[in-house]
């Protein structure tokens, strides 16, 4: 099997090993926006963590001269000048960085003001588990790092197959409910998150059709009484209206997850692996022994 695995990673190295991106480059981005680069990017400014991740991993951290408030991983970035997010950019900040490209998402309001101050924008942000792999391919075109994109993405997968080995073993897979906001806010089957809550051993009570990153009626987890709860510490979960009634509230079956995994499992980027690992970790202890 650990064959099979180093050939699914070098695969993707060979496969594009000769690949040069030709300039000027268009292609459509997230916001429908058809998009002209000229030249290769030498300097990017990135205001996503995941995005900045992504970069770095392509062996282009030396080329970022600005990251988001949020932004610091690898540890090198933490050094970078900050320039806001999504909500609370700071335009000027962007601009006088003199980036050949800004790397936004598709949400927020960058793309405007930053075009009409001569920026390229390029709104590239994967929210699917397909699309961690798709918009990598897609930033190694744009940053003429075809070659390492497929290679990131090889090494990715292959991290995740790792994990599953074991996982698809578990006996018993528990129903779980994910939270990611005390509003409460919880995650789709269909989303990134939700394929690595499946593939770690757990079944998502959240039910396609409420989308990939729902609010949730407090009443509907109650009747869904999942057999394990992750994202909230038991006591904030026992102090809810019925909840204590829940199956994973009885069994102490109810986990907090820790800060460190709980950044990796919120970005979709090259560390997807790891934040897999982290999480079957916590469902099935069992396997990990």
């Amino acid at each position: 099997m650990k064959g099979i695995l180093t050939l699914i990673t070098l695969s993707g190295a060979l496969s594009g090993a000769a690949a040069a991106t030709s300039y000027p480059l268009t292609i459509t981005d997230d916001l429908g926006r058809k998009v002209i680069l000229k030249t290769e990017p030498k300097r990017i400014v990135s205001v996503l963590p995941s995005t900045t991740e992504t970069v770095c991993a392509l062996g282009l951290c030396d080329r970022l001269v600005g990251v988001d408030d949020y932004s610091d991983f690898p540890q090198q970035v933490t050094k970078l000048p900050k320039v806001g997010g999504l909500y609370n950019p700071n335009i000027e900040a962007m601009v006088a960085l003199k980036p050949d490209v800004v790397l936004v998402s598709q949400y927020g309001k960058l793309a405007e003001p930053l075009t009409q101050a001569g920026i390229t924008v390029i709104a590239v942000n994967p929210e699917t588990y397909d699309e961690v792999f798709s918009k990598t391919l897609l930033l190694g075109k744009i940053l003429n790092r075809e070659a390492q994109a497929r290679a990131l993405v090889g090494k990715i997968k292959g991290d995740i197959a790792r994990v599953e080995i074991l996982t698809k073993n578990a006996v018993r897979k528990p129903t779980a409910y994910f939270e990611i906001d005390p509003t409460p806010y919880s995650i789709g089957p269909n989303s990134f998150m939700g394929v690595l809550l499946t593939k770690a051993g757990a079944r998502n009570i959240i039910p396609a059709s409420m989308g990939d990153f729902p609010k949730v009626d407090p009443e509907f987890i109650v009747k869904a009484n999942p057999q394990l709860i992750l994202g909230v510490d038991a006591k904030t979960a026992g102090a809810r209206p019925g909840w204590s009634g829940i199956s994973a509230l009885k069994t102490g079956k109810v986990k907090d997850i820790p800060a460190e995994l709980n950044t990796m499992l919120g970005r979709p980027g090259p560390r997807l692996g790891q934040a897999l690992m982290g999480l079957a970790k916590l469902i099935h202890p069992e396997l990990f022994r």
